[in-house]
């Protein structure tokens, strides 16, 4: 049974290799149409407006001033250094002290007995910056001190003007601003090597939102503006300028945008309800309380919930970006996948990223309030006594608000980001028609060619007539086609 070959047929030339309408590329995804870009607009410009219109108002133009306390932070400090170090019997240096009783059963006669019998050191101190710089001092370390010096070590001295000549210096800590800021080095090193320029664009949204920490936020609330209030805009801003400088001005960062907003009103909401109804004074140790003391007229219930708000944005950037990458992604490779199929997939996919968002914020509370935890277990308290105490009661409050926050983020974001993407009636180009992917990839228009037929080996051609006889002149080897078409000619 002699088999008739159709005669071979040179490509047309006037079609790419790409006329099936297939795009591979694994770069940004498609843009959205020009009517959702409006419509997402439409929300965002005011939003954008008010943040900057309250950045306006809420300015406060500098910290306002006040007498310095010498308590804590609020006193005066300078540079100095460990100009000598000398080691004496602590009983010559502790004379005037009470002799302890012999008593080592507790941690203050341990003291007193290590300073009575140890080995003291005389230091003598240089300040090395201010209107005293020269000027020396003696401080004596004692043996059970935590922190020693030593000799050529750099140290932080507070200045108290009002005391004896003698007393106006005392060393209050070591200065450790070179290992910080090698360290700080390295930090931005690592960021700009492993994300290129898209870690430089990060840590320059890190310094962008410092300012905004340290010139709005900081000295608005020491003027006596609402904290939260004053959150909620620096807040906002950091977002904007973090999102969109990191990420680019595009439709995908404006829903990220728009599901870190949701979240965070609904934080300030949970937490305004929560902080009121535990009665959390936001006033629980000697910082607070010295801020309460120079500035009487802060809500410190309302610092507490700026923080909140604050300390969740950063967690919050990351899983909204996340989702709505994942969503992006996830249309690009399937663009026929309709809302609940997106939706469906990118929401498995959150699911992964709240166990291991949740359990990293729970760890970083527990983390910082690690010492007072520690003081609860020595005293053998119970779970519900530790859990009742305001200073507990506030981490725990923050920590669940600021987890429900993210919870609530990723199916609010990828709902969002699945409306948009599912919604878009403007397919990229060459998408047009029923495009499916390679090995058995249709043409546009349909299946066929003009005349209804097909592409495949031995199907009829234009008009739909029987295949002619082949030719007498010697057949050619017949071109290569594009890969995935279902034009392949096979030898009989």
């Amino acid at each position: 049974m002699t088999t008739t070959q159709p005669p071979s047929q040179p490509p047309a030339p006037n079609v790419p290799h790409d006329s099936h309408g297939h795009s591979h590329s694994h770069g940004p995804a498609a843009p959205v149409s020009k009517h959702l870009r409006k419509v997402i607009a439409a929300v965002l410009i005011p939003f954008a407006a008010a943040v900057v219109v309250g950045l306006a108002v809420f300015w406060p133009g500098g910290a306002p001033s006040h007498e310095r306390t010498g308590v804590g932070f609020d006193r005066q400090t300078q540079s100095a250094t460990v100009a000598k170090l000398k080691e004496l019997p602590c009983s010559e240096v502790n004379a005037s002290q009470t002799p302890p009783n012999g008593d080592t059963s507790t941690a203050e006669g341990q003291s007193a007995q290590s300073r009575a019998k140890g080995v003291c050191k005389k230091a003598t101190i240089e300040v090395t910056s201010g209107k005293d710089k020269g000027r020396t001092f003696t401080e004596i370390v004692q043996p059970d001190s935590p922190r020693q010096l030593r000799q050529g070590q750099e140290v932080v001295v507070a200045y108290e003007p009002t005391a004896p000549e003698a007393l106006q210096y005392s060393v209050t800590d070591v200065n450790r601003k070179l290992p910080m800021a090698l360290l700080a080095g390295i930090f931005a090193l690592a960021v700009v090597v492993v994300g290129r320029m898209r870690g430089v664009m990060a840590l320059v949204a890190l310094a962008l939102s410092f300012l905004v920490l340290t010139f709005f936020i900081l000295p608005a609330i020491l003027q006596g503006s609402n904290p939260l209030v004053v959150a909620v805009i620096g807040a906002s801003a950091i977002m904007l300028i973090a999102l969109y400088l990191c990420h680019g001005l595009t439709a995908r960062t404006s829903v990220a945008v728009l599901g870190t907003l949701i979240s965070l009103l609904l934080i300030g909401l949970l937490g305004s309800l929560f902080i009121g109804w535990a009665s959390l004074t936001g006033n629980t140790d000697d910082n607070t309380g010295l801020i309460h003391g120079l500035y009487p007229s802060i809500d410190m219930s309302g610092l507490l919930l700026a923080g909140v708000i604050i300390g969740s944005l950063g967690v919050l950037d990351d899983v909204t970006v996340t989702q709505t990458s994942a969503v992006w992604e996830l249309h690009q490779a399937n663009p026929t996948m309709g809302w609940r199929g997106l939706y469906g997939a990118a929401i498995r996919i959150g699911r992964d990223h709240i166990a291991s968002v949740v359990n990293t914020l729970v760890l970083a509370y527990a983390g910082a309030a690690l010492p007072l935890l520690l003081l609860f277990s020595i005293a053998q308290s119970s779970v519900g006594t530790v859990a009742n105490s305001e200073l507990v009661a506030e981490e725990i409050v923050r920590t669940l608000v600021g987890s429900i926050g993210l919870v609530a983020s990723v199916p609010v974001t990828t709902a969002l980001a699945a409306l948009v993407v599912s919604a878009d009636r403007s397919t990229p180009t060459g998408h047009t028609g029923s495009a499916a992917h390679p090995g058995g990839a249709s043409h546009p228009g349909g299946a066929s060619h003009p005349g209804g037929a097909s592409n495949a080996g031995g199907a009829a051609h234009p008009g739909g007539g029987a295949t002619p006889a082949a030719p007498a002149t010697p057949v050619l080897p017949a071109p290569k086609q594009s890969r995935g078409g279902k034009g392949r000619r096979r030898k009989a």
